[in-house]
């Protein structure tokens, strides 16, 4: 099973650590922050704008916390624009999360042999690898999208959305596994919160993908 006390940008961001792109997958964890905070309820869907509930209510969490501050105090904007605006905060946020928790070590070189750099290092590899598994498994495997979790599909959906040309392969599978995303992106807006906000984020990914994401 998943990490349970990573939240799901966090999750998204392992399952994108090795991604060729790396700005594709900041969009990728960036929508993974907003359904966080539309599955939440801090986040709400005004006519296709992404719209806090309230003025004052936080998560505890740095990351969420952050992302749901910088949309109270810009101009409205709709959800597939916060995909990418300013995205690399909520990314760099997160890893340091990530470093906290031991999943990724932070190690100081010199670039050249001259100038200090940092190098972000993955740890906790059979975690990791036990996470792109489950996410395998709910993409392939028996269970029934209606089996899945909210939070898992969630996972997946966005997971697959961001990632199409990896994802899916050639042949007879492709309309498979694209019945099998569809299942799954049904059962995560099923969610309260969800149900029109997650299939704009799964657009506005499937837009720009990451290859070879799971």
């Amino acid at each position: 099973m998943s990490p349970a006390p990573l939240t799901l940008p966090a999750l998204l961001q392992l399952l994108a650590r090795d991604a060729a792109d790396p700005r594709a997958a900041r969009h990728l964890v960036r929508a993974g922050a907003l359904t966080d905070l539309a599955r939440r309820g801090l986040l709400v869907d005004h006519d296709g704008i992404a719209t806090p509930a309230d003025l004052d209510s936080t998560t505890g969490d740095g990351v969420l916390d952050g992302l749901l501050e910088l949309v109270r105090e810009s101009l409205p904007r709709r959800w597939r624009d916060w995909v990418t605006l300013y995205a690399r905060t909520t990314t760099d946020a997160v890893r340091e999360q990530l470093v906290a928790a031991g999943y990724v070590r932070a190690e100081r070189r010199r670039a050249l042999g001259l100038f200090p750099s940092v190098e972000y290092v993955p740890d906790r590899a059979a975690d990791v690898a036990a996470l792109r598994e489950h996410a395998r498994y709910l993409l392939d495997g028996p269970l029934p999208a209606g089996g899945a979790s909210e939070d898992d599909a969630a996972l997946v959906a966005l997971a697959a959305a961001a990632g199409p040309r990896g994802v899916v392969p050639d042949g007879e599978d492709v309309r498979r596994r694209e019945r099998r995303v569809q299942e799954l992106t049904a059962r995560a807006a099923a969610a309260p919160g969800l149900g029109r906000v997650l299939p704009e984020l799964c657009a506005a990914l499937a837009s720009r993908p990451v290859p070879s994401l799971l």
